[in-house]
């Protein structure tokens, strides 16, 4: 084990308060297990799907990405009162708080802690589920326009 402030693990226990799914823009990228999920969740076709759920949105390497639509009010579109996908939901949204970023330090993860109600309370997360988690994150690659084609 490497020397990582969270090497004994971290509390965390989603409080349900849906913030992460509401409240703020922000992006949800599908990656082809996402969206293969979704279909089946659904059922629905790719091209279904995607024309009722998804917008295609600029990426970091120039290329555009499939995303999640919101609603006006920054709702996430599968968001009704809890997600509507829960058990399908993105490995985006399944591996949160557990992202790179936010595990880059305790001082990004205590930052973190102030958007997200749940960071630092109940059980204590393994340092073996964070990294499954953080690795699941990191190798989820964004489905690119020109993969649907």
């Amino acid at each position: 084990m490497s020397n990582c402030f969270y090497e004994n693990g971290l509390n965390f226990q989603c409080q349900r308060c849906s913030h992460c799914c509401k409240d703020e823009p922000g992006f949800v990228y599908l990656s082809k297990i996402d969206l293969q999920n979704l279909l089946t969740c659904y059922n629905l076709t790719k091209e279904e799907f995607i024309e009722k759920y998804c917008r295609f949105v600029p990426y970091y390497d120039g290329s555009e990405v499939l995303c999640l639509l919101e609603k006006e009010n920054y709702e996430c579109i599968l968001w009704d009162n809890g997600c509507t996908a829960y058990n399908a939901r993105p490995i985006q949204c399944s591996t949160y708080p557990f992202w790179s970023y936010i595990l880059k330090n305790q001082q990004t993860w205590n930052d973190e802690a102030k958007e997200c109600p749940g960071i630092n309370k109940g059980e204590k997360v393994s340092f073996t589920d964070i990294q499954k988690a953080k690795e699941m994150y990191e190798s989820n690659f964004p489905l690119r326009k020109s993969d649907l084609k």
